[in-house]
């Protein structure tokens, strides 16, 4: 039984960290788009950029969350001090990145309120 304990662990982690990389890919990939796209507009306006970082943010914290997951996975069956070290540098990585997108979230969404109640985009 401890044996595919061991298999389904390693699997399921090496999936999870299969997603992390395609996460953070795809975020890549429109985030080179979305620049393009707002270099090509004009003049680069500092809310474009803004929603272009926060965007990118938002994958990477997918991403983040896929690799805390596959680490979660792979050291519950053999937890090593490494293991539990990597589990712990991700997931500070992860709440110090989540904490500073989400306040930035929320200042932009109260921009995007004001704008609005002045009939400005």
């Amino acid at each position: 039984m401890e044996p595919i304990l061991h298999w389904s662990a390693l699997n399921l982690s090496l999936a999870l960290e299969a997603l992390a990389l395609v996460t953070i890919a795809v975020g890549a990939i429109e985030a080179t788009f979305d620049i393009a796209r707002v270099l090509f507009k004009g003049p680069l306006r500092e809310r474009a950029k803004r929603r272009v970082w926060l965007r990118f943010a938002g994958w990477l914290v997918a991403g983040l969350t896929f690799q805390l997951a596959a680490d979660i996975v792979h050291t519950t069956v053999a937890p090593g001090w490494d293991e539990i070290g990597r589990v712990a540098a991700i997931a500070a990585i992860r709440t110090f990145l989540t904490f500073f997108l989400d306040r930035d979230i929320e200042a932009e969404h109260r921009r995007k309120q004001e704008d609005d109640d002045l009939g400005r985009d």
